[in-house]
């Protein structure tokens, strides 16, 4: 037992020795490591060293029979132009430049009422009637002017004859005139009296009795949309409208659009607008007015859309997604939204790698439209993916899949 001891403190002092030793190289080196033994690798190290200790993803793929392969839609991506799309919600609104508000033109009684919430009315069409003393008294001016008129002309006339014959004066002649001239200008301004009341002249009575009704009339074509009144009812001329129709063949969209974006944006530019009611139908629009001002909390602007009101389908406050369509600049490699599904955060396409086997990858998208997105990473042109069904050939992906 002695022996083996001071053999093993022998070596160690051999060792020990040899590590202060001017000569020996080998103990530089354990110098050199004990001096870099608290530095930590780096961050690229640890990666390339996780990348390496990780196991490959395996390849996923899934083999169709014929019956199956009809159910899928094949697609060769091509580059093509693609335009940008920028993404707004917002609500539908009448189109307040063919909204028509009914105001009582004068005081008096409501009769004759034709009108009811929902009724299709066209221009022209009479609404209602309406009894009034101011209208009695316009249409009792309007004879009355008349009458002067037809007066005066004759006076004149007599007088100019008179005139030329030495029998009147130049000053009677010109009196003649200037009352003639006076009765013209009173009839030109009772006539108006009357248009803008909406009575036609051209129907009052020219005889003893005078009509103390007049007839209030559509002034566009449209739908009743609201009604305040009853028929027999007194109104006023300062309350509030009795009726509103409304041309729904066009709507107003109003969408909320980020500050960001604003730049982007122009009049007349087009957009689609889609309803949760009609998701699968789209309805045109163009950029009819963006708003002057950006709200301090949500950092969005208004920008109203004027939309072709198809079907009569879209209802004032429904809620609507609104893609505005942005000038393409260059080609860029798309493919259906169909073609994708969301797997923990991340988006995959099945590619067919031979006829009827078809191989899960991921796949990078950017921004794109309703239908197509534009590819960042994982496609090629020339690429066949699935472009429907993707969920069926998942199904048939996990089925297959060893358990």
């Amino acid at each position: 037992m002695t022996r083996r001891w001071l053999v093993v403190v022998g070596c160690s002092s051999l060792v020990v020795g040899c590590s202060f030793g001017v000569g020996c190289r080998a103990p530089a080196t354990a110098a050199s490591s004990d001096g870099d033994a608290g530095a930590k690798p780096s961050a690229s190290a640890v990666r390339a060293a996780d990348d390496r200790s990780r196991p490959a993803p395996a390849v996923r793929r899934v083999t169709l029979n014929a019956n199956q392969l009809t159910q899928i839609r094949v697609e060769t991506l091509q580059p093509g132009l693609q335009a940008d799309v920028i993404n707004a919600t917002g609500t539908v609104e009448f189109n307040g430049d063919r909204t028509a508000r009914i105001l009582p033109p004068v005081p008096g009684q409501v009769q004759n009422l034709r009108a009811n919430v929902g009724d299709t009315v066209r221009q022209g069409d009479v609404l209602f009637e309406i009894s009034s003393r101011d209208v009695t008294a316009a249409i009792g001016d309007h004879l009355s002017a008349h009458k002067d008129l037809d007066l005066s002309e004759k006076t004149y006339a007599m007088t100019k004859d008179l005139f030329e014959h030495q029998a009147a004066s130049k000053i009677a002649l010109q009196q003649a005139e200037s009352e003639l001239a006076k009765n013209r200008q009173k009839v030109q301004q009772t006539d108006e009296a009357l248009r803008v009341l909406g009575v036609d002249v051209s129907t009052v009575d020219a005889g003893d009795r005078v009509p103390s009704r007049m007839q209030v009339r559509a002034p566009i074509d449209g739908t009743v949309i609201e009604r305040t009144v009853t028929n027999g009812q007194f109104v006023g001329s300062d309350t509030a409208p009795l009726l509103t129709l409304a041309d729904v063949s066009s709507v107003w969209v109003t969408a909320d659009v980020f500050e960001r974006d604003l730049r982007k944006v122009a009049m007349g530019q087009k957009a689609d607008v889609t309803t949760t009611a009609y998701p699968d139908e789209q309805f045109s629009a163009e950029v009819s007015r963006i708003g002057s001002t950006v709200d301090a909390q949500t950092r969005t602007a208004k920008v109203r859309f004027l939309v072709l009101n198809t079907g009569r389908r879209l209802k004032p406050g429904m809620f609507i997604n609104a893609a505005l369509h942005l000038p393409g600049t260059a080609d860029a490699l798309t493919l259906p939204v169909s073609a994708l599904f969301v797997e923990e955060g991340h988006s995959f396409a099945y590619f067919e790698v031979e006829p009827g086997v078809f191989e899960r990858r991921e796949v990078t998208t950017a921004s794109g439209g309703a239908e197509r997105v534009r590819v960042a990473s994982g496609a090629s042109k020339g690429d066949r993916i699935a472009a429907n069904n993707v969920l069926l050939l998942r199904q048939l992906e996990t089925a297959a899949a060893p358990q």
